[in-house]
């Protein structure tokens, strides 16, 4: 009897090069509309208004962290590391689909479209989908996923401190924003990976790779993700969206531009039956927000109109970062004057003048901790390292660094 021939698709990735997939069941999950939807939302939401070229997408980030994947068991196995070829699959499609659970702008409107639900809640409960759908074969991927997997080092590959999940997206937004602070030396750390007692550690030759791996990822938050204008835009489409929701409590006719947003946004308990609507979720991307928004900007809700013209239009809202909290005093005086300029009352003006926090860890080993490995075969967390930038005490690595902000019309006198 011949055998089946060999599945070998090459993906060329700018960041990487080629991208091998070499398993049937991968190829597959890849052209399976829950992943593919992956194409329409935007890796890193709004930092296209900042960064014009941070135009990838959540499957351009997926492809990566399951092609880093693939090099990090590589190196174990060749260290006498055992992983068994259903343990490889399993991580790597675990990886995969780690961000399958993501809804349209990722994580700026994860807590407004379906409260109460965590991304990785949705992408575990996908995995459980496509389970059933294909007959058990990502059982063991479920379980590496969930942390229930007894090599705690795989699910470690997939979300810990080292995970390449981190490691992809902080090399792919760098690339692609052209912020070279970002750059990190994932190659050697890859390299440099071991597993002791079924957790995965750094070898000491890496520990100034990891250091500036931390430093790039907290650079990237300020420089990138917490930008003051990306905060702005990101506030601005929450702040949409929490108007529409007002005006649909208040019995005011609206849709959005497709039947799955508009679902979602009428049926509020959704959440708590989020399994029957699976479908429903994964037909939602970015396009579905953004022509809904555009589509608004005629609403003749003044508010809700101006709000998604400040977006389309990107004549965002201004942002200010603060040392300490706005007075409350002064802000209800800002607020008071927005409502006389714009004609509309105090309480619709906390909709253009508004106060937050953002904020960022470097690295908390009291959360998760990076093993260091010594030849002679001690561990250490890396802030326990003598000469190391990351120790107790350093401002680059403990404790949360937190800004206030305050946005407001660019008309405003604040």
């Amino acid at each position: 009897m011949a055998t089946a021939p060999t599945v070998r698709k090459i993906i060329n990735d700018p960041v990487y090069g080629f991208i091998t997939i070499d398993h049937p069941l991968v190829l597959e999950l890849i052209s399976h509309p829950y992943y593919q939807r992956l194409r329409n939302i935007h890796q890193m939401a709004f930092a296209h208004l900042v960064y014009p070229g941070a135009m990838h997408s959540r499957l351009h980030h997926s492809l990566g962290a399951y092609h880093l994947m693939g090099i990090a068991l590589s190196e174990l196995k060749s260290k006498g590391v055992s992983i068994t070829a259903e343990e490889e699959l399993g991580a790597k499609l675990a990886i995969l689909l780690h961000d399958a659970g993501h809804g349209p702008f990722s994580h700026a409107l994860e807590k407004v479209l379906i409260p109460g639900l965590h991304h990785e809640t949705l992408s575990l409960l996908i995995m459980e989908h496509l389970n059933e759908h294909f007959k058990g074969q990502l059982s063991t991927a479920i379980a590496i996923f969930k942390g229930q997997y007894p090599k705690p080092f795989l699910h470690q590959l997939i979300s810990g401190q080292l995970d390449v999940d981190r490691m992809d997206y902080l090399n792919r937004d760098s690339f692609f924003t052209g912020v070279a602070e970002g750059v990190i030396g994932y190659d050697r750390i890859l390299k440099m990976l071991a597993v002791k007692e079924g957790q995965l550690m750094v070898e000491e030759k890496a520990i100034f790779s990891i250091e500036k791996f931390l430093i790039s990822r907290r650079l990237m938050y300020w420089q990138v993700y917490l930008h003051k204008t990306v905060v702005s835009a990101e506030m601005s489409v929450v702040l949409i969206f929490k108007r529409v929701l007002q005006l649909l409590q208040q019995g005011t006719v609206l849709s959005a531009a497709s039947s799955d947003l508009d679902f979602f946004l009428q049926d509020r308990e959704a959440g708590a039956t989020i399994k029957q609507h699976l479908d429903r979720f994964c037909r939602l991307d970015d396009h579905d927000v953004m022509t809904s928004i555009k589509n608004w900007c005629y609403h003749p809700d003044k508010v809700l109109s101006t709000l998604c013209r400040l977006v389309t239009e990107r004549k965002l809202l201004k942002i200010r970062f603060l040392k300490e909290p706005v007075d409350p005093d002064r802000l209800a005086i800002w607020r008071k004057e927005v409502a006389h300029r714009l004609n509309i009352s105090e309480e619709e003006a906390s909709f253009f003048v508004f106060t937050g926090k953002a904020s960022n860890t470097t690295y908390n080993p009291k959360d998760e901790r990076i093993h260091i490995l010594f030849k002679d075969g001690s561990v250490k967390d890396i802030s326990e390292v003598d000469n190391a930038l990351i120790h107790y005490g350093s401002s680059l690595a403990f404790g949360e660094i937190s800004k206030e902000y305050i946005c407001y019309p660019e008309e405003s006198k604040i």
